[in-house]
């Protein structure tokens, strides 16, 4: 089994703690870790021997020394792709290599920057994903949502188990972010799952299914690592969700409970700290908190006082302070969008 972990994302929504040298995969929000180390860790744990990383140019030397301060560092190689792509491009990286030889290989693509709160849960789930790829499927991971959550894609099981294969289903569709009255009905249907964007097949179906879905991936990958490579530029951009999983007929899902968050934005992260009977979230040695409610903090170096406020998101690092209205959390982006029209590069 080869454990493909994409980590050339930029993590917009979390700045200014995300900056372009070290994007949200490179930070450390929990448990003074990075989330690329929390993310090999549980996939070493799952009974990965080989783990390939995709990254950019730009961060390959960030990744590299990460990589080289860990005890497993003989089981990970790092590719690098020349431009971002999206992760349709991304994977047919690792495919261009698979294109002649080993098809029988079975590659799980992850992403950097998941949370996973039980470790055990997921490698048996991944387990059961394996098992769907023998049988030649395409295995997804799908999610027990526990809220209406509408910054999640869904997708929808069918009714009936795939064969012998217990407690895997097949994919009746995939469902983009809803709004909350839509997230609401997912809630109660019990066939709604969040997508965790996690995929699990043998090789020779994932170069099958780009050949079906993908053809100008497809006809570049079939020429060869190298030949791929040097044909970057020419690639579509798409993602592997929209290019091959909604496509394709070969889909199967595997309902999941691990703990799961993806850290998307500072109100999914703030999910996985201690609140205060007031809703306050605070992460930090040094956060006063008075008369103030529905809060969250990311306190670094100064002390920070709340007084008298509500609903704020308030996150200090060395060089910025960003106070917003919690419920433009998911909007962080455009403030870097800002920040590059008018080029301070300096806070990117």
């Amino acid at each position: 089994m080869v454990a493909v972990v994409l980590a050339g994302g930029k993590g917009l929504r979390l700045w200014p703690e995300s900056r372009r040298e070290r994007p949200k995969q490179l930070c450390k929000f929990i448990d003074n870790k990075s989330m690329l180390d929390h993310t090999l860790d549980r996939l070493t744990a799952s009974g990965y021997k080989q783990i390939i990383i995709i990254t950019s140019d730009d961060l390959a030397s960030s990744i590299t020394s990460l990589v080289n301060k860990r005890p497993d560092a003989h089981l990970i190689e790092i590719l690098s792709e020349p431009e971002g792509k999206n992760t349709a491009p991304a994977v047919g990286l690792v495919l261009s290599r698979y294109s002649d030889s080993n098809k029988d290989d079975i590659i799980g693509i992850f992403p950097a920057d998941h949370h996973v709160l039980d470790t055990n849960a997921f490698g048996e789930s991944i387990y059961r994903a394996t098992r769907a790829a023998e049988n030649n499927h395409l295995a997804t991971i799908g999610i027990t949502p526990d809220r209406p959550e509408t910054g999640y894609g869904y997708i929808e099981k069918t009714k009936w188990e795939i064969g012998e294969l217990k407690d895997i289903y097949g994919v009746h569709s995939f469902r983009e972010k809803p709004d909350f009255p839509t997230a609401q009905t997912y809630l109660t249907t019990g066939r709604h799952m969040w997508n965790a964007g996690i995929y699990v097949g043998k090789a020779s179906i994932f170069i099958e299914e780009f050949r079906r879905h993908l053809p100008k991936i497809h006809q570049k990958l079939v020429s060869g690592f190298d030949a791929y490579l040097n044909s970057y530029s020419e690639l579509p951009e798409v993602s592997l969700d929209y290019g091959i999983a909604e496509k394709s007929e070969r889909m199967a899902v595997v309902p999941a409970d691990f703990g799961w968050c993806d850290l998307g934005s500072w109100n999914a992260l703030a999910e996985l700290y201690q609140h205060d009977d007031s809703k306050n979230v605070c992460h930090g040695k040094d956060v006063i908190v008075l008369d103030s409610k529905n809060c969250v903090v990311k306190q670094a170096h100064k002390s920070v006082v709340l007084f008298g406020v509500d609903n704020l998101l308030v996150i200090e690092t060395d060089d910025v302070i960003l106070v917003s209205d919690r419920n433009k959390s998911q909007n962080v982006k455009a403030i870097v969008n800002a920040l590059q029209e008018q080029q301070r590069h300096d806070l990117l």
